[in-house]
């Protein structure tokens, strides 16, 4: 396959799906992830629009064909437990979130770690526990900042007031040119080494003045 360009991307699916009211977004973090939630749009109990973001290439999971499973709508699942920050991530880039946190655990650090699955509904169950414990919070996301993931977990974090240092990883915005899938996701700060830096120098940081919220 050749490079990926810009007539192609396809980084504003979560931000402008969002707005749409009463529509299913979501993006899978591999191939098991992408049959599942193929599987539970189609069941006839879920009659809402569904719409399923996924890039192109292969499955971080080579063993893929696994019997199909209901996804509950709206629910996040727990990619690794830790103490020291939450990173909250949906789609592919969960992989090298992944990555990261078991390379940090040799070093002491430890990556409470959320795939989320879904950008509508958001698992708000998930993001009132994150916000209750944790001050330091990364999102990861293959989509535009602007009206994504991530401002959807910022939208969350103000509507029940709570205060924590939160930094989103993701598409700034332009318009992002031809390149490969390493060389774009380089460029854009959110391959393996941009998400490892990303969570030392919040690590580094001086705490966050302020209170838990609700």
């Amino acid at each position: 396959m050749g490079s990926d360009g810009a007539t192609h991307h396809g980084f504003f699916d979560l931000a402008f799906m969002r707005s749409i009211p009463n529509i299913i977004v979501s993006a899978p973090m591999d191939g098991v992830e992408l049959r599942n939630l193929m599987y539970t749009a189609q069941l006839e109990k879920n009659s809402k629009p569904f719409s399923i973001r996924y890039p192109r290439g292969t499955s971080a999971i080579v063993d893929w064909e696994k019997p199909f499973e209901e996804i509950e709508i709206g629910r996040a699942r727990i990619i690794s437990e830790g103490n020291d920050i939450a990173v909250l991530s949906i789609g592919h880039p969960g992989n090298d979130v992944a990555a990261v946190a078991r390379k940090l655990e040799q070093d002491g650090i430890t990556v409470m770690h959320y795939d989320m699955r879904f950008a509508a509904p958001l698992d708000t169950e998930v993001l009132h526990s994150v916000f209750k414990k944790f001050k330091k919070i990364i999102t990861v996301e293959d989509g535009v900042l602007k009206g994504g993931f991530g401002s959807a977990v910022i939208e969350f974090m103000c509507d029940n007031v709570y205060v924590a240092d939160v930094k989103r990883l993701g598409i700034h915005d332009y318009f992002v040119e031809q390149g490969s899938q390493e060389e774009l996701l380089k460029e854009c700060g959110y391959d393996q080494t941009g998400i490892e830096k990303a969570i030392r120098e919040m690590l580094s940081a001086p705490p966050l003045k302020g209170v838990g919220g609700m």
